[in-house]
């Protein structure tokens, strides 16, 4: 569903081709013949991503953004929301993008499918083929949260948003997904003890079910910052920043880790194992380090940001999998673009971007800054993940 190779091909016929649609999208399912190929979503181009969150009031605007993107050569992006300036920005770009419901929609659109439909219309399908929608993401960490309702909608809404993309011949071009939080499992320490909680498990489930129908990949949001601060003196820095350690050796499964990242992605391939889904991929939706925080958020700092992202794109550049799934290879949206200066919270909320507000570089891993005129000539030194 998600591979690297080959060129990015929109249509809105299925696996026959024996519905034909009118006009132009009709010239890129011969263009698919011709070439041999077969219907997938191309929904994640190499290794790296970028999740793009705008809780803020003084960051760039999207064209902007875009530009930088592109020279930057990061070719894909999530956003949390459908935000028109920005499908309007992504127009014609060629960079793959991501698009959110948020939290508070859910419970709606989970009992009124035509809601779902009216959504995409507006939302999705009108942008296409030229804003190239990859994915929709529904909610964001609802499961293993507080809000009850909140999770037991959650599948009722995925369901009718997966319904709606069928209705409109787009599920042969967009995935159906939901990110979730380390909050969901219950144990993850070693990776292959790790299971889903059990009051999450019975909402799970149907959405795992639906996932393997639809070829969608399981979204986790991994920081081994937040797993290092609330247990700093148990864990090593340098095993949570991937930097030379004693590393952990899982002796259940017999693999050997030498970084968190790492772990945490194979602990949850662990938990869906154990729950029956042990052919769904994982797809890294958040991962990122604070260059800042409160005086109690222990090892939020610049230094350590740089180190782990930077060693994050060195880590996702090698194109490899992880040690309980090897041949699988990594594939992640760092959080975040910028820092976002309206997000409640800790401090630390507001200082993950790789740059700041004003387009300069938070630390430098490779990433020059925007320009003082917004030009399009930031650079990206260190080339990654294509």
């Amino acid at each position: 569903m998600d591979g690297d190779g080959g060129a990015a091909v929109f249509f809105f016929c299925g696996p026959g081709g024996a519905q034909v649609m009118r006009g132009c999208r009709c010239l890129f399912i011969l263009l698919l013949f011709l070439y041999g190929g077969f219907v997938t979503v191309q929904a994640f181009s190499g290794t790296y991503g970028i999740n793009y969150g705008r809780v803020a009031d003084n960051i760039p605007p999207p064209e902007t953004v875009v530009a930088y993107l592109k020279e930057a050569k990061i070719k894909n992006a999530r956003i949390y929301d459908a935000d028109r300036s920005v499908l309007e920005a992504f127009k014609g770009s060629g960079l793959e993008l991501v698009v959110g419901i948020a939290n508070e929609y859910i419970k709606n659109m989970s009992t009124n499918e035509d809601q779902a439909v009216n959504w995409i219309k507006e939302n999705v399908q009108a942008y296409l083929p030229d804003t190239h929608i990859r994915g929709i993401a529904v909610g964001n960490e609802v499961l293993g949260g507080s809000d009850q309702e909140l999770a037991e909608a959650l599948y009722g809404a995925i369901r009718n948003v997966y319904n709606a993309l069928s209705k409109l011949q787009l599920t042969d071009v967009i995935e159906v997904l939901t990110p979730h939080s380390q909050a969901v499992f219950d144990n993850s320490y070693p990776p292959s003890s790790c299971t889903f909680r059990e009051n999450v498990l019975q909402y799970m489930k149907p959405i795992l079910d639906l996932f393997s129908k639809a070829g969608s990949p399981f979204f986790i949001n991994t920081y081994p910052f937040l797993s290092y601060q609330s247990d700093p003196n148990n864990i090593d820095i340098n095993y949570a920043l991937f930097l030379p350690n004693r590393g952990v050796y899982d002796a259940k499964a017999g693999l050997h880790y030498d970084n968190m990242f790492d772990a945490q992605i194979d602990a949850a391939y662990a938990a869906l194992e154990a729950a029956g889904y042990e052919d769904m991929k994982i797809r890294v939706s958040e991962t990122g380090w604070a260059s800042k925080g409160d005086e109690d958020e222990t090892g939020a700092t610049a230094q350590n940001a740089r180190t782990y992202n930077y060693n994050l794109l060195k880590r996702l550049a090698k194109k490899k999998g992880t040690p309980r799934r090897p041949k699988i290879v990594v594939k992640a949206y760092v959080f975040a673009l910028f820092n976002e200066d309206l997000k409640p919270g800790h401090g630390s909320e507001r200082h993950y971007g790789l740059l700041k507000a004003d387009g300069s570089i938070a630390y430098d891993i490779g990433f020059s800054g925007l320009t003082p005129s917004h030009a399009s000539s930031s650079l990206l030194s260190l080339k990654v993940c294509n």
